[in-house]
């Protein structure tokens, strides 16, 4: 994808947008007429199982520009919004321009709008909300919080009311109350050149399902093969889109076919939920329709 605009290669740019749109392939045009180091902001794109179903950069693309933040945590690891920041800090600046890319709607927000400090949640907090929420306790949970931070999360998110609820459980204060006591951001929109491509339905599903069929192509089985002895799908890693579909058909609990299927609809339904993000809290951005 080539940028239809103008840029100044002086500023940070932030590019945005739903799976399979194009984003990467729009940050290494940037980067190679203009320079810069191309910066990760795809929370699955972080961890060093996944790089065909994540959709990484492959080793070819990498070697065109300085990319960073991508595989470098390993796949039982704890990541957050709050590690990404502290690791993207030191590379704003750092001597190269930022070109930070990816599909994470909340790392962006919490770049440029700010993240607050939320103390670390204890262990015991966290398997109590996790068997609250897998034992079908959403309404409990939701029940139990305060009222403003009732009506500022998505209540039909389960892993949102989970963050809430561990939050005023930890703490005794309600989520939104610490995000009322958030920070300055570490880049302020203002000072940004921000885009969002704008990947209508109609243009992105064939790409979705062309994309899916090259990762198998590509050895998305055999890394999938590579997870199975230590899969744990309650690990964030194991959100991959499509991990869950190829790891059943590799256990003989589905067929390939019917894997790739279910992966499919998936990635859609995810790429809508990006979507709804992006317009809802990225309306002054530059949005550029893809096709």
């Amino acid at each position: 994808m080539k940028w239809q605009g103008s840029l100044s290669p002086e500023q940070p740019v932030l590019i945005a947008g739903p799976t399979a749109s194009g984003k990467s392939a729009l940050a290494l045009d940037i980067a190679e007429r203009q320079g810069g180091v191309i910066v990760n902001a795809d929370a699955l794109q972080v961890f060093d199982n996944w790089c065909v179903l994540s959709a990484r950069p492959d080793d070819a693309e990498m070697s065109r520009a300085p990319h960073r933040l991508y595989g470098h945590i390993p796949y039982d690891a704890e990541y957050s919004v709050g590690h990404w920041l502290r690791e993207v800090r030191p590379l704003l600046s750092g001597p190269d321009r930022p070109i930070i890319v990816g599909g994470t709607g909340l790392y962006f927000s919490a770049l440029t709008e700010g993240l607050a400090e939320i103390p670390t949640i204890p262990a015991t907090v966290r398997a109590e909300a996790d068997a609250l929420r897998q034992r079908g306790a959403l309404q409990q949970m939701i029940d139990s919080l305060d009222g403003a931070t009732r009506m500022r999360i998505d209540t039909r998110n389960p892993m949102r009311v989970q963050r809430a609820w561990e939050v005023q459980q930890a703490t005794g204060r309600g989520l939104a109350d610490w995000q009322d006591a958030t920070p300055p951001p570490l880049l302020p929109r203002a000072i940004t050149q921000a885009i969002v491509l704008d990947a209508p339905k109609e243009w992105l599903t064939p790409r979705i399902e062309g994309r899916f069929a090259q990762m198998i192509a590509n050895g998305a089985l055999d890394e999938a093969r590579a997870n199975m002895d230590h899969w744990d799908p309650a690990r964030l890693s194991s959100k991959a889109i499509g991990a869950p579909e190829l790891i059943a058909y590799l256990r003989g609990e589905m067929t390939l076919g019917a894997a790739v299927q279910d992966a499919v609809v998936a990635t859609r339904q995810f790429a809508k939920r990006q979507r709804t993000w992006f317009r809802a809290r990225m309306k002054d951005w530059h949005w550029q329709t893809c096709g």
